[in-house]
């Protein structure tokens, strides 16, 4: 069996950060889906925990992180194309994201980054395969 991940953060509105990442392109599991929290899929072994942040303090003792004021985690996740890479970071603001860094073009990788709703900062890169041995 493949390792899976599961990355938790906490959200202030779990209707509008689903809408968000649904108009990215995502879709969430039901089964571990509720008013508490919802399971993004982004692959067969890939999911982002969105929870409330009351949901999100019950597996905590420490504070929970503002990322519109402190950056607790990077997601970076890999694009099929520097065409992808820029199609989700467009439809991120269009989502009512905000651009976080301008494209970085280092020749054998793109990559572009923008922060959700509640400021977690999402990279998408694309590597060229033929780099990559």
């Amino acid at each position: 069996m493949s390792t899976k991940i599961f990355v938790n953060l906490a959200v202030k509105d779990l209707t509008k950060s689903k809408a968000f990442f649904e108009h990215l392109g995502y879709s969430f599991n039901p089964q571990f889906t509720n008013e508490s929290g919802a399971c993004m899929v982004i692959s067969d072994d890939i999911y982002t925990m969105l929870l409330t942040e009351p949901f999100f303090q019950g597996f905590t003792k420490k504070e929970i992180v503002d990322a519109k004021k402190s950056t607790e985690v990077l997601v970076c996740l890999s694009a099929e194309s520097r065409e992808h890479v820029d199609d989700i970071v467009r439809k991120a603001v269009a989502a009512g994201g905000r651009i976080y860094n301008e494209p970085q073009d280092h020749g054998f990788m793109y990559a572009h980054s923008f922060e959700d709703l509640d400021g977690h900062q999402w990279e998408f890169a694309f590597m060229d395969p033929n780099y990559v041995q």
